[in-house]
């Protein structure tokens, strides 16, 4: 039978402890600090769960760029995404109760509930809402939430207004819109928030002490990340954004002690002590492919792939010939991974402070030491593969060449203020101040920016505040043949918040 022995090193306060599986966790130390420095990130915290025990718990870097303070396995970091799982498992204790079913139709709970059309807004179910299926593209609809003062309902009302990219459960569109409308059937349900329910039904019960849902907790608890942004080749330190409204998406903050139990937890099938918090029906159901994505079957792969989808909050692979599940996340200035094999009772999780971590190469080695494997430097090879899709990434230099200077604008500059409105955020307003064009947003004060000349109809847009998800945009002044402006459209190129979605229209 195996053991654990524990033998503790004094590693920033946290213990690691030496595990009898032939595994040299002080190799592993070595290797995710080096890893750490190599991908030039603020700060990251590791922890890794085998058979029901968390054998290795450690932080490397800073809390943040410019300050002492190290991380360590009690460090407090955004889990972002890692969230949905949270939420599928509210779900799953609420229909044991007998409190809903898996194919009730959102619309029972939510009336206002619309999407594109109206057989996909009157067949849309709770199981729906956790698989990405409803037809929206991948993050359509964030702009929405993002950095937003809407309400969850005042934020579901407005998702009619989304245009469709896949039939209705016909295609894999990642959707933290329908977390969102999830949360708000768990409040409508139960009488309390998304956030008293994770705080009664499993962060108490799963002995998560340390992990939050509201920023207004992060002072009371202590030791907590500082999120950064990465622009000009610099770790930039950035507020924290509150999505404690929107927490069913993303709203966890926790640590990689806090996520050790919450792995031991699900590998446990669902019980924590002598207490079942869901049961096997549950647990199969929640672990089950909803949805799938293409593998490449013609091709190798090292990892022995060959099916891979989405469960209700949870990613789903076979992995050399075991069951991987996994999730990672995104919020501003952090980046999270948890992955756990089941069937060896392993589980490892990463939480970082910075927007360019290596969370999958150090996973990958850990997930190799555990398993056996081969051992390979995942880390110097994603790092190069990273660094070459930057290099890859011509968008923003691309706009660049193609500016035409020496142009003006179509009308004077009084001409292009006024009031746009969007259907699926709200109103947009330009102004002139100190002789300048001003971007503000009616429900995203953050976003607010000063608009520079670029060329011809095109402003620049220069954010008042650093942002983690973009940082180069324009918007263009819509003229009708009688020189007049209908609209703007916005090109601010990245791979998570789609400003083009908005396509104001002036009102006035």
């Amino acid at each position: 039978m195996k053991k654990l022995i524990f033998s503790f090193w004094l590693l920033t306060g946290i213990a690691i402890y030496s595990y009898t599986q032939n595994v040299d966790l002080a190799k592993l130390d070595i290797y995710f600090e080096k890893a750490a420095k190599d991908w030039d990130i603020p700060g990251m915290s590791v922890g890794i769960v085998k058979d029901s025990e968390i054998v290795f718990s450690k932080g490397y870097g800073v809390i943040e760029v410019g300050k002492p303070e190290k991380p360590d396995g009690n460090t407090l970091y955004s889990i972002a995404s890692n969230s949905k799982a949270f939420t599928s498992a509210l779900i799953a204790m609420l229909v044991q109760e007998g409190k809903l079913n898996w194919d009730d139709k959102v619309q029972k709970y939510l009336p206002y509930f619309e999407l594109y059309d109206s057989y996909a807004s009157r067949e849309t179910t709770i199981k729906d809402l956790l698989c990405h299926r409803v037809g929206l593209g991948t993050f359509s609809g964030d702009f929405i939430w993002y950095k937003s003062d809407l309400n969850s309902e005042e934020i579901i009302k407005r998702l009619k207004y989304l245009p469709f990219k896949f039939d209705f459960r016909d295609g894999f569109g990642y959707s933290n819109v329908m977390y969102i409308t999830a949360g708000e059937v768990i409040k409508k349900v139960t009488g309390k928030t998304w956030g008293e329910n994770l705080q009664e039904r499993i962060l108490n019960p799963v002995n998560m002490d340390r992990t939050v849902f509201s920023l207004s907790k992060l002072d009371e608890k202590g030791n907590f990340a500082i999120p950064h942004a990465f622009e000009n080749y610099k770790n930039i330190p950035i507020p924290f954004v509150n999505w404690e409204e929107v927490g069913a998406l993303g709203g966890i903050i926790s640590s990689v002690n806090d996520m050790g139990n919450w792995m031991i937890f699900n590998m446990n099938n669902g019980i924590t002590g002598t207490d079942t918090l869901l049961m096997p029906s549950s647990r199969n159901l929640i672990w089950k492919m909803h949805n799938t994505y293409n593998v490449d079957l013609t091709k190798p792969n090292i990892n022995k792939t060959h099916f891979r989808g989405y469960g209700l909050g949870w990613a789903l692979e076979d992995f050399q010939g075991k069951m991987k599940v996994s999730h990672s996340g995104g919020y501003d200035g952090m980046i999270s991974l948890v992955t756990m094999i089941p069937d060896e009772k392993l589980g490892i999780v990463v939480l970082s402070n910075g927007m360019n971590p290596p969370t999958t190469a150090v996973t990958n080695y850990a997930i190799n030491a555990f398993l056996g494997l081969e051992e390979k430097d995942w880390s110097a090879e994603m790092l190069e593969q990273n660094k070459k899709r930057k290099t890859e990434d011509t968008r923003i230099a691309e706009r660049e060449a193609k500016r035409v200077t020496g142009t003006k604008p179509s009308l004077p500059i009084e001409e292009y203020t006024g009031i746009y409105n969007a259907p699926v955020y709200g109103k947009i307003e330009v102004k002139l101040q100190n002789e300048n064009l001003r971007l503000n947003f009616e429900h995203t004060p953050e976003l607010s920016a000063t608009l520079e000349h670029w060329h011809y109809d095109v402003w620049k847009i220069n954010w008042d505040k650093t942002q983690a998800w973009f940082n180069f945009g324009t918007v263009k002044f819509n003229l009708n043949n009688n020189l007049e402006i209908t609209g703007i459209d916005f090109d601010v190129p990245n791979d998570d918040i789609f400003f083009e979605e908005l396509k104001p229209i002036r009102v006035n």
